[in-house]
């Protein structure tokens, strides 16, 4: 007798999808889990064929061996650049988790935690900003400082305590409370942009969304910030909150519908992945035609600046960089040459491809806290390719990665020798350089600036 999950499986589950998969393997070599252990239920295909054994009753859902899967999965989506067949990895994960959650049976702690997170926190993006007034007071009050120094952190599991220790400045104020809800472009207006603020970027990294705004304008772009978005949904939709995903998105839309701009832009690789899936998340909905017109006009800050509204970079910086992929950025908004392309426009920078900066770090939005041993694994394979770079900058286009980039450089203590930035906020610094060489009127002192004094 087919047991209740086994049905929802089957009524849930997309079995095209599942049998498109011809078990070729190319998949394979792409998959960061399958890489570290060698097992083939860790691979994309092994994982497609114990979701089809569990739809046809091969296999009991309720064993576990699924759910552990899908849990080890990283959902970095690499395996669906790589399949011949095209098949829709990451929509199957979604799916399979959505249903496997609702069997899950967490400690109360845990429970009453995932609720206050997933429900209350992350929807509003008030009560997000007073996390952030509160995070602010504990790491400017000295609170933090007396904290680390008295031990009381050991209380904390070890994850925990090495990510406490690489956050960011925290704020209350996010981009709209500083610079408003429209801000002009500077000089001739090429596009009218809404910018996605992003809920946990909107708190930690305030200065990124304030120079993504920036370097909008300076590229031409009139920038609306609808005050009513809220949190993009995808750790929602990852960690098997499916509905409240759908929640969040159907708002969104609004929205920004009523915005009625050209594009959408995003700063955050995995935020701008969720949006632009908006139309398959909201596909069976009212909201379906709406979801769509969203969905085509998402766009990532390196396409606006480089195929849309190019930014014409008078920038100098006497650095040596590389850059890390976001996985969702690359494998599913397909923006890779972009973010290169904007590092290389900058005048004296030296980039270093990184080896195998298509390959996932080990963020994966909370993997790093409820996986950390193969989180840690793989930010351990990621900083050996990092120290071949002999780079002083780690570039990346998503704040995931930017933090788990900052622990890895935290882990192996070079936190004084190699700085992590997002793009943007390099890019803006850049500029901001240049502006102060000129009005100093000295230049650099490099090779290329006595070569233009010279000549002047």
């Amino acid at each position: 007798m087919m047991s209740q999950l086994t049905e929802k499986l089957k009524l849930t589950l997309d079995y095209d999808e599942l049998t498109n998969c011809m078990r070729c393997g190319f998949c394979i070599p792409a998959c960061p889990t399958y890489r570290e252990t060698g097992l083939e239920a860790a691979s994309p295909r092994g994982r497609i064929a114990l979701m089809k054994a569990a739809v046809d009753g091969l296999m009991d859902p309720d064993e576990g061996k699924l759910r552990d899967q899908l849990n080890l999965c990283l959902g970095c989506r690499a395996c669906e650049i790589a399949c011949p067949s095209g098949v829709k990895y990451g929509h199957l994960l979604e799916q399979a988790r959505d249903v496997l959650e609702e069997k899950v049976e967490y400690p109360w702690w845990i429970e009453k935690i995932r609720t206050l997170v997933f429900r209350y926190l992350f929807p509003s993006q008030r009560k997000l900003q007073l996390l952030g007034s509160l995070m602010a007071f504990y790491q400017r009050s000295g609170l933090a400082a007396a904290a680390r120094k008295l031990g009381l952190l050991r209380f904390l599991p070890k994850q925990v305590r090495d990510m406490e220790a690489i956050l960011p400045k925290a704020t209350g104020k996010g981009v709209v409370e500083q610079l408003g809800t429209i801000i002009p472009a500077k000089g001739e207006k090429v596009a009218t942009v809404a910018l996605f603020r992003g809920c946990i970027m909107d708190v930690l990294f305030t200065e990124t969304n304030k120079n993504t705004v920036r370097l909008l304008t300076e590229a031409g772009c009139e920038v609306i910030i609808p005050s009513d978005q809220n949190c993009c949904g995808a750790l929602h939709a990852h960690s098997g909150q499916r509905n409240l995903a759908k929640e969040l998105a159907r708002k969104n839309v609004e929205v920004f519908y009523e915005a009625g701009v050209d594009y959408i832009v995003s700063n955050a690789g995995g935020c701008g992945a969720m949006l632009k899936e908006y139309d398959h998340l909201l596909k069976d909905e009212e909201l379906g035609e709406k979801a769509k017109w969203f969905a085509e006009r998402v766009k990532d800050i390196s396409e606006i600046l480089i195929d849309i509204a190019p930014l014409k970079i008078k920038g100098t910086m006497n650095r040596r960089v590389t850059y890390q992929d976001s996985c969702h950025l690359r494998n599913v908004m397909k923006v890779s040459s972009q973010p290169r392309k904007l590092l290389r426009q900058v005048d004296q920078l030296e980039y270093k491809e990184l080896f195998e900066a298509d390959r996932c770090c080990g963020s994966a939005g909370i993997y790093n806290i409820i996986q950390p041993e193969m989180s840690m694994s793989l930010l351990d394979h990621k900083m050996e390719n990092v120290s071949k770079t002999k780079a002083d900058v780690i570039v990346t286009a998503n704040p995931g990665c930017l933090l788990q980039m900052k622990l890895g450089v935290h882990r192996e203590g070079l936190s004084d020798q190699v700085e992590t930035v997002h793009i943007v906020d390099l890019i803006a610094e850049a500029i901001e350089l240049e502006k102060k060489m000129k009005e100093e009127g000295s230049g650099c002192g490099c090779e290329h600036h006595k070569k233009e004094d010279k000549s002047a």
